[in-house]
């Protein structure tokens, strides 16, 4: 008898272990899901240019994007880091 609650116990104690990962899982992929979009024209203007050279940007894969029903959509971060990866400081600064 005492082998079927030591059993029942140790699935017990897995199932929480089971339920914990799953928690985390699901808070990982909603937080993925919290990341700022925005679409072409908020990024044209953002960054001052065309339509074409948004294009050029998704073409030659610099800027990453999103595409739904043929809008195509950015993360603020990937445009952060793509003016990140551009940064040259000016001759002042790099004293």
């Amino acid at each position: 008898m005492s082998e079927i609650v030591d059993l029942i116990l140790k699935l017990s104690q897995e199932i929480k272990v089971i339920h914990a990962y799953l928690q985390q899982f699901h808070k990982t992929r909603l937080e993925r899901f919290k990341e700022v979009w925005v679409d072409g024209q908020d990024v044209m203007q953002l960054l001052h240019i065309s339509k074409r050279t948004l294009q050029s940007l998704r073409d030659n894969e610099t800027l990453p994007h999103s595409r739904i029903n043929g809008k195509f959509y950015y993360k603020l971060s990937d445009i952060e880091a793509l003016l990140e990866s551009n940064y040259s400081p000016s001759k002042t600064q790099r004293t």
